[in-house]
């Protein structure tokens, strides 16, 4: 028998292995298995497809190990990797690359050794400098990776030097099997005796009548375990708690094993445990709540997609707490997503008290070892669970999914960008509850124009809900015009008079404030008044941007650093200024215009670990925090009970982009932003500091008019055709040379063109057009909405194959974004 292994590589196929006699039966769709690819590589595949068919023209490699007694993905899950490899126009690897957490996927990592036969003194004179260091560091090392021998000699390129070697027969080349994943353990204790050998336990207990220490220890584990009321098993506890109980060392814990009295064992733990949280009492709805939930039940019975299209502050979650109640009740699993790892933080504990254990949490800031478990959980569970996580929770592996909640569907956020699949997570997640025969709720303020449109035109349910839920009042929303607060030296620094006494009241009245700006670091502009010298990254066509906390000038594009020169390093003199505000130097001036306050930053660089959301967000809540200064992250659907002011610091960064969702982007994070003010009796007020008062986005979000901006928006689609009415795959083509990029660019689009016609537009530079090194050229195919992906896919890869010996091809990497959010 052999079996199609699908590998975690960015490749169009599967790969063929026989299967060993003795893993025969073993070996199933989905099982985990290591495979050798090439002459020295081990990497872990997924088993895609079981046959009898020998492959001709080349031998077959058996599969070298089977990684699990039972398969950990499903049938299901192929399935939907196969969609989005077909509809995001990547490979099945890339998919299984993403999906799959890296501690289920062990490689092998190459290792650099000397080789037992070399001769060194024959070599001696054919050496060169580096290469004699090199073997000198191997030599007392043993075996290293290529990383190490460049890390330690500090060599760079060190690659061609051991390719080299290792030519001279002086070095060799092996494989390590790495596996990532090690599953946490604690030390259990139980007793040797059964609960009704009442016997043995006197007889224990006279073993230790001269010990009181041993004594006290057995006596606080009795207690620990109700080991006298049971009548079933053996009953364990933690090693840990039972000295804490007993108040003893580790060391009469040992006796007591030593004597054959206690028991001590490891147990693999599940580190979500929280089964001392009981599920509770839902809250009740109110009427307007209650008659949405009922449509949407009744939306169900005709549509497998239904969006809830609520204001802000209408109660949607507590909707969606009684919708999963129901769902869970009929055996069947639900998956929440949200937009931002921020909204599972302030989510959880809610839903913790609604549904108990049977919630967990899944998004990229856990460490590898809790999406493993969390991964491990959902595959075993016979019970449904409820699964509440960022976009890459789709990939779970899910079998009896009821309904999929996707909260905040308008969010780009849903939308990977790199590395691929480049998938959306929310039109994944309606495909997945399709295959699951599921129900998917689509919930926002603020709807993409294309899910309105659907919704609007009957392809979706419809349940509307107007009313902010106990009667909150939607905010007052007032456009400042900054030019007229300069020119009358209004103006605090950052913050315009109307929003300096809107936010001095509120923090009077002992309430609190959310200052919006999207644009983290200090300042994104440093210039030399002297000569005009700008920082620039040398692998990036942009500037640097400037970050106080560490005084570094950063690329927000590929990391790239440097310290803040004192001196212009063009002419030399002192006078390097910064220019602009992003959110920490706001929070500064925050600090400076409002002393009082204690104020709190949320962007990239304050939550980069998991637990850095839920400490920012607990002390805002706690009002232990006055005033929350933050980029995007604020305006995803956080509830905030005492924020009666929301300052957006600068509209006009979000107004004024050459795209055709810019306006749309830019009225849903305003009208979202805005939506976190007075979500209870207090009525909010929101102040939009722009240079461009005018502005009909604007206007729209003054007046919360939804309706009237869709209007707009998709009229103006409809006439230049743009999404709903096409699809539009945009065509990414790298090169690290520029003129080979956009010679390969040309060239593809003229062959493009030749099939698609007008539908091709470019090709030409993307806004930022050197990123990492690598120039970039973009081609943008708008086809018609009811093009077939497969056939599109199909042609796009046939172009591509006729074009590949070209030399521009070739040294080129070329990808595509579908639906580009």
């Amino acid at each position: 028998m052999f079996a199609e292994v699908i590998l975690p590589l960015p490749l169009y196929s599967t790969f063929t292995y026989s299967i060993p006699a003795e893993m025969s039966g073993d070996v199933v769709v989905g099982s985990r298995v290591l495979v050798q690819f090439g002459t020295r590589k081990f990497y872990t595949g997924i088993v895609a497809c079981v046959h009898p068919n020998r492959p001709e023209g080349y031998d077959v490699k058996p599969i070298s190990g089977l990684l699990d007694p039972k398969p950990i993905v499903r049938r299901s899950q192929l399935r939907l990797w196969d969609w989005i490899a077909e509809y995001y126009l990547c490979s099945p690897g890339e998919v299984f690359k993403a999906a799959v957490p890296t501690g289920l996927k062990p490689e092998s990592t190459t290792r650099i050794s000397l080789n037992p036969d070399a001769d060194l003194s024959e070599a001696e004179g054919m050496i060169t400098e580096k290469e004699a260091e090199i073997i000198q560091l191997v030599s007392a090392e043993k075996k290293l990776t290529i990383g190490e021998i460049e890390k330690s000699t500090g060599i760079r390129n060190v690659t061609s030097i051991i390719k080299r070697l290792i030519e001279k027969n002086i070095l060799e080349v092996s494989e390590k099997i790495i596996e990532r994943y090690k599953p946490k353990y604690e030390k259990m204790i139980r007793l040797k005796a059964s609960p009704d050998d009442h016997e043995a336990l006197h007889s224990m207990m006279g073993m230790l009548s001269r010990s009181k220490q041993q004594e006290k220890a057995l006596i606080a584990y009795l207690d620990l375990s109700q080991w006298l009321s049971r009548r079933e098993g053996a009953l364990e506890v933690t090693r840990q708690s039972l000295i804490d109980k007993a108040g003893v060392s580790p060391a009469v814990i040992k006796n007591l094993e030593n004597k054959g009295i206690l028991e001590v064992y490891k147990k693999i733990i599940n580190p979500f445990n929280t089964s001392s949280v009981l599920p509770s009492v839902l809250p009740e709805l109110s009427a307007a709540q209650l008659k949405a939930y009922q449509n949407i039940i009744s939306q169900f019975n005709d549509h497998n997609t239904v969006l809830l299209h609520g204001v802000t502050g209408s109660g949607k979650t507590e909707i969606y707490s009684h919708l999963i109640r129901t769902v869970m009740d009929s055996g069947k699993s639900v998956l929440m997503l949200v937009p931002e790892i921020s909204l599972t933080t302030q989510l959880t504990d809610r839903l913790r008290r609604n549904f108990g254990d049977r919630l967990l949490v899944y998004h990229s800031k856990f460490s590898d070892n809790e999406r493993v478990e969390v991964w491990k959980q959902v595959m075993t569970s016979t019970e449904p669970l409820m699964v509440l996580g960022a976009r890459s929770a789709v990939f779970l592996p899910f079998h009896n999914l009821g309904l999929v909640i996707v909260d905040e569907e308008h969010e780009s956020s849903y939308k990977q960008f790199d590395p691929a699949p480049r998938y959306n997570a929310r039109d994944t997640s309606i495909v997945l509850a399709s295959m699951h025969g599921a129900k998917t709720l689509l919930g926002s303020a603020t709807p993409a124009v294309e899910t309105y449109y659907k919704a609007l035109h009957g392809k979706y349910g419809l349940v509307t809900l107007t009313e902010r839920y106990e009667d909150a009042r939607l905010p007052e929303v007032e456009i400042v015009d900054m030019r007229d607060q300069r020119k009358r030296k209004l103006n605090y620094g950052i913050f315009s008079q109307p929003l300096k006494l809107a936010t001095d009241d509120a923090l009077k009245a002992g309430r609190q404030a959310l200052m919006f700006q999207n644009r983290r670091g200090f300042a994104p502009y440093v210039v030399c008044r002297n000569c005009g010298w700008t920082p620039r990254c040398v692998n990036c066509d942009v500037s640097l941007v400037y970050h106080k906390y560490s005084d570094q000038l950063r690329c927000h594009y590929c990391g790239y650093s440097i310290p803040r020169p004192a001196l212009c390093p063009a002419c030399e003199e002192n006078s390097v200024e910064v220019y602009g505000y992003g959110t920490e130097r706001i929070a500064e001036e925050t600090h400076t215009s409002f002393p009082e306050a204690r104020v709190a930053r949320m962007d990239l660089d304050t939550t980069r670990n998991k637990d850095a959301y839920q400490e920012i967000i607990e002390d805002f809540s706690r009002h232990e925090t006055d005033i929350l200064v933050g980029t995007q992250m604020l305006s995803k659907g956080l509830d905030f009970e005492k924020v009666t002011v929301v300052g957006v610091l600068n509209a006009d960064s979000l107004l004024n982009f050459p795209d055709f969702r810019a306006n749309e982007r830019a009225f849903n994070m305003l009208e979202q932003v805005a939506g976190r003010a007075g979500r209870r009796k207090d009525k909010g007020k929101v102040l939009i500091q722009t240079t461009d008062p005018d502005s009909s986005v604007l206007a729209y979000v003054k007046a919360h008019d939804y309706s009237g901006f869709y209007s707009q928006e998709i009229a103006a689609r409809e006439r230049l055709h743009y999404p709903p009415f096409s699809k539009i795959i945009n065509i990414y083509i790298k090169n690290k040379d520029a003129r080979a990029a956009e010679e390969a660019a040309n060239l593809l689009t003229s062959a493009l063109r030749s099939v698609f016609g007008p539908r091709v537009l470019g090709p030409e530079k993307p806004f930022v057009s050197r990123v990492a090194t690598y120039y970039l050229q973009t081609i943008m195919l708008k086809v018609e909405a009811t093009a077939s992906m497969k056939k599109v896919k199909h042609i796009l890869r046939t172009l591509y194959e006729s074009l590949a010996r070209d030399p521009r091809i070739k040294s080129s990497d070329l990808y595509y974004d579908v639906d580009p959010a």
